[in-house]
């Protein structure tokens, strides 16, 4: 019995273990965490959330690491979406939803122009791309 049972629970615990690191693996730079509590993220935020590493922009200045939503093809499930909250920092998302009215206030008097993946955006002062809430392509802003 000892010889069956033994070699049993060394199997369920390296299965849990195995298990565990694939939803959480501290050494990876890219992580990405799907949860039982947040597939039901009572926010209504994407429940795919990754780990983005800090980093240090070209002005010199540095972002610390942080949690975030994955990429998908809208804004109204990120964590920064008016109407969102973050459950890691409790901050209440400020960026307007895609197609909302209040993403006419982003970009205005700009030539909005939309990339190969649906992303839009307009060239500001320094040429360089800002992207803005998705707002229909009949609106003339």
């Amino acid at each position: 019995m000892n010889k069956i049972l033994l070699p049993l629970l060394l199997t369920i615990l390296v299965s849990i273990t195995s298990f565990a690191q694939s939803l959480y693996n501290p050494y990876s730079t890219q992580r990405t965490i799907r949860s039982s509590s947040s597939i039901n993220n009572p926010y209504g935020t994407n429940p795919n959330v990754k780990y983005q590493e800090g980093y240090q922009r070209s002005n010199g200045t540095y972002v610390q690491g942080h949690y975030k939503t994955e990429s998908n093809a809208t804004n109204i499930d990120n964590f920064s979406t008016q109407g969102n909250t973050n459950p890691y920092t409790l901050q209440s998302g400020t960026r307007a939803q895609d197609y909302s009215s209040e993403a006419l206030n982003y970009g205005q008097g700009q030539t909005i122009q939309t990339g190969s993946r649906g992303g839009q955006y307009y060239i500001n002062e320094n040429g360089r791309k800002t992207y803005v809430p998705k707002r229909s392509s009949n609106n003339p802003f």
